[in-house]
């Protein structure tokens, strides 16, 4: 996957939202970690999940809160003209949940997604997994 200058990478699980921008090439990308935006999860509960003794509803709840926070403030970015260019990378799970979210202007700025736990890996890591695509 090629990665036009200043596009916005987002990394993200259950619990982590980084950022990273593009500061090289398309053809040699250097990714540059941005400052971690505050999300408001209280404002995004899940309603598809509900807690019994015996589940991890709870967990579920609170990541899918997560990602839908994210995906609010991802959409707020590219309908400010602040992202032009995104590349998502998150777990299958979390992924699907965003997509839900998606704004169609998020949707016309996706250079690409990933459905991978890639949080915590240093930039080299990344720019090697998103060549794989």
């Amino acid at each position: 996957m090629l990665l036009p200058h200043g596009t916005v990478v987002a990394l993200l699980d259950g619990k982590t939202f980084t950022l990273l921008r593009n500061t090289g090439t398309e053809a040699h990308p250097e990714l540059t970690e941005l400052p971690t935006p505050k999300l408001d999860v209280h404002n995004h509960s899940g309603t598809s999940h509900h807690s019994r003794p015996g589940n991890h509803a709870d967990s579920l709840v609170a990541e899918d809160a997560h990602a839908i926070a994210a995906t609010a403030w991802l959409n707020a970015e590219v309908i400010a003209h602040r992202i032009t260019h995104l590349v998502v990378i998150a777990p299958p799970r979390t992924l699907g949940e965003m997509r839900l979210h998606y704004h169609k202007l998020l949707d016309q700025a996706l250079v690409g997604e990933v459905a991978k736990e890639l949080t915590g890996r240093h930039a080299a890591e990344i720019v090697t997994a998103l060549r794989a695509f």
